[in-house]
């Protein structure tokens, strides 16, 4: 069983995984997990590929800036973070409180915006999620988002929001733990 010190206080971004694959089953639970997070008007724009092949991998890793390449190669997964800027055609079946769909439909930049927000949001639970079905995870930015959502992503309304590389943390994955600022030091209360 995980506790909840081990989702919230020990753990942190991983750089060096086991070679131990991660099952398909495992990804579902992912997903199943993470999809129950709040998101405004039930948006949830997160769309996700996991890049497991090394084909698919080496296809990511040009795409990487060179600090990155041997992190995406070596991670037994590495998921993209995408996000539907056409999220809001789904709110018909997803928000059933009202026509939320009138909102976004005619306006691309409030719906790329709600769609980025949103989608970092679930982004954030997945990595809660995978902490859960005892996962490690490294997010990274340090890629071409246009040249992710040009090879993974053509032709549709999903760009690229982040990546996450997933597995099962090697003994010396982590590096030592970083500051963290107190309460006082980014909180106000009003």
């Amino acid at each position: 069983m995980v506790s909840i010190e081990d989702i919230f206080i020990n753990s942190k971004t991983c750089y060096k995984f086991q070679d131990k694959p991660v099952e398909d089953k495992t990804l579902h639970e992912l997903y199943e997990l993470t999809k129950w997070g709040a998101t405004s008007f039930n948006s949830s724009p997160m769309r996700l590929k996991f890049l497991k092949s090394n084909d698919a991998k080496q296809k990511l890793s040009s795409l990487v800036s060179e600090d990155n390449v041997k992190k995406v190669i070596d991670a037994p997964v590495c998921a993209i973070i995408g996000m539907d800027t056409e999220f809001w055609k789904d709110l018909p079946k997803n928000y059933l409180r009202e026509d939320a769909k009138k909102y976004f439909e005619n306006d691309k930049i409030k719906s790329e915006i709600t769609a980025f927000r949103n989608s970092s949001i679930q982004g954030g639970y997945f990595i809660k999620a995978a902490s859960v079905l005892g996962l490690s995870t490294g997010p990274m930015s340090g890629f071409s988002n246009e040249g992710v959502d040009k090879e993974f992503f053509k032709g549709s309304s999903i760009k690229s929001n982040f990546l996450c590389r997933l597995g099962y943390a090697a003994e010396d994955g982590f590096f030592d733990r970083a500051n963290r600022y107190s309460f006082d030091e980014i909180a106000e209360i009003l």
